[in-house]
């Protein structure tokens, strides 16, 4: 018999500019998780008859029955994201601190102002490099404690540098998910929520600007990694040359990885842009020509 449960949240739509910065974020490194936060804002308005016209991509087989009876559907809009630097160093664990969930809320404030739209943070995402997408009991509960402060906060799971076991090729997972109580304990379980990527032919302003801010986060890391091991005293000449070149190791490996396609991708757009400017100029100068002949 099915588990009846009301949702807070019944979908989440992701704006494919902010899922390819979510992605990008994801792939710049196999060696530990990161993490940033979802900016957008939360409608109220579809009815259910408009919600069972959707479609929405699942991620997995595990599939769950839950009760629809609410007297609206909230769908949670992701319009961009915030990369955060990690503060906790542990290769498994991601933590968000207040410093930066207030760092976040004054982020949201410029861009509600720059947008026109009621922008607030609404829900967070980390990667799970060469683990399952399933959120793990620690997620769980860190989800659990978000929506203590917001019943409509969501947490996002991008599961890389996974191989398929028939194709021997790459793949990326992803999830979206919330906590609730457990019905015959006092721990929490999580309950899967529906995502869809909605495409966009254009990059948001606000996107970009997290996508080009994203090499100099992890370079900032690397310093910081480098000057704390560096500032010791007890380290001598040989140790601190091999730290000097594990440090511009990773700075290549960073530029290998995450500068050079991100610049790659940027040039892209910029030609797909320009083309698509000439093409528009040429059917402004046939409708002006045909506005011409008529007169």
């Amino acid at each position: 018999m099915a588990v009846q449960v009301v949702q807070a949240v019944q979908a989440v739509h992701l704006e494919s500019d902010a899922f390819l910065v979510c992605l990008n974020h994801a792939l710049s490194t196999e060696k530990e998780e990161v993490m940033g936060l979802c900016i957008g804002e939360v409608s109220g308005s579809v009815s259910l008859a408009e919600r069972s016209d959707s479609k929405f991509t699942y991620t997995g087989s595990e599939v769950r029955t839950v009760a629809e009876k609410v007297d609206a559907v909230r769908i949670v809009h992701i319009h961009s994201v915030i990369i955060l630097r990690r503060s906790d160093k542990r290769k498994d664990r991601v933590e968000i601190s207040p410093e930066q969930l207030s760092a976040a809320s004054t982020e949201t404030h410029r861009l509600a102002e720059l947008t026109g739209r009621p922008m607030r943070v609404v829900g967070w995402y980390h990667s799970h490099p060469h683990i399952t997408v399933w959120p793990s009991h620690v997620d769980v509960r860190t989800q659990a404690m978000y929506q203590m402060m917001d019943q409509g906060f969501v947490g996002l799971i991008f599961s890389c540098f996974i191989e398929d076991k028939n194709t021997k090729t790459g793949r990326v997972l992803y999830t979206c998910f919330q906590s609730i109580q457990a019905q015959k304990s006092s721990e929490y379980e999580r309950i899967e929520i529906p995502i869809h990527i909605v495409p966009h032919v254009t990059i948001g302003k606000v996107c970009l600007e997290s996508a080009v801010e994203l090499p100099k986060i992890l370079c900032q890391e690397e310093q910081d990694a480098y000057r704390r091991i560096h500032s010791l005293t007890h380290l001598d000449s040989v140790t601190k040359i091999h730290n000097g070149s594990v440090f511009t190791k990773n700075l290549c490996s960073q530029m290998s990885a995450v500068s050079g396609p991100l610049l790659q991708w940027l040039e892209d757009r910029l030609e797909q842009n320009q083309q698509l400017l000439q093409e528009l100029q040429q059917e402004k100068e046939e409708l002006l020509q045909e506005l011409s002949a008529l007169e």
